[in-house]
């Protein structure tokens, strides 16, 4: 019992806490198994590995910011059939992550693209890549309020940066330029998964800048995949049935309003 202890006590001063819980239990096992001494110390760092890998995925998960998790599980692929889902089951594989490839979703609002972002998010957590999710006007109030190395390092270092809502509103010269700066420091470093409802050529009154909305596209867009999708808003999907809604994207819509409400 003394030498067990011992072995406890060694092992908390390691920092190997999980596997102190659990040595008495496992020492118990190995002896019922007559397991060998290699195949015990196997079993025992076996546990201590895999709740390593459950803490560092929680705290990768809390810091990522993300607004909700939903999964692909969740997504209606039959609402918005312009989505190639072999596609998107080739980016489920993350080999773009591991490439520094980019992502980026272009579409009207309401069809999808935050919870493609999301669930890709948090795949890549699942998969050990470190992530954080933001959006453009974030970014913008963020560095542009007190810009410091501190706060360019939130959206340079993680290996996976969502950037949501690009396009909602154009950027002053200041928040542009840091956003060049982001991307420039991430590029064939890190991947960005950006969502836009504005296509590339209408960038420039977004960053108020054509030459610099071109210096951004071309380290974006070098590596990178572009996914246009079509389409409906899904969370209007029933007022649109309706007829009480028009989609301003595609002018959808069964009924006038006023018929509806007779």
């Amino acid at each position: 019992m003394l030498d067990l202890e011992l072995a406890q006590n060694q092992l908390v001063e390691l920092g190997l806490g999980h596997m102190a819980e659990l040595l008495d239990a496992k020492v118990s096992s190995a002896t019922e198994k007559d397991l060998s001494y290699l195949a015990f110390l196997s079993e025992l760092l076996g546990v201590e590995i895999e709740s390593k890998r459950k803490r560092t995925y929680e705290i990768r998960l809390q810091t990522a910011g993300l607004p909700f998790r939903k999964s692909f599980s969740d997504f209606d692929f039959n609402f918005c059939p312009s989505i190639d889902k072999a596609f998107i089951s080739e980016l489920r594989s993350l080999a773009f992550i591991s490439s520094a490839t980019n992502l980026v979703l272009l579409g009207p609002p309401g069809i999808g693209k935050t919870h493609i972002s999301v669930a890709l998010g948090l795949e890549a957590i699942a998969g050990g890549f470190s992530c954080y999710f933001t959006t453009l006007s974030k970014i913008a109030n963020d560095l542009s309020s007190s810009y410091s190395p501190t706060k360019m390092r939130k959206y340079t270092s993680p290996k996976v940066l969502i950037i949501d809502e690009m396009g909602y509103r154009p950027l002053d010269r200041m928040a542009a330029n840091y956003f060049f700066d982001i991307i420039s420091a991430r590029y064939e470093t890190g991947t960005v998964i950006l969502s836009s409802n504005k296509g590339f050529s209408e960038w420039g009154d977004l960053f108020s800048d054509q030459v610099l909305s071109t210096a951004i596209l071309d380290r974006l867009l070098h590596h990178c995949h572009v996914i246009n999708i079509k389409g409906n808003s899904y969370r209007l999907k029933d007022r649109i049935k309706q007829g009480i809604y028009t989609n301003p994207q595609t002018g959808d819509n069964a009924k006038k309003g006023e018929e509806v409400e007779k």
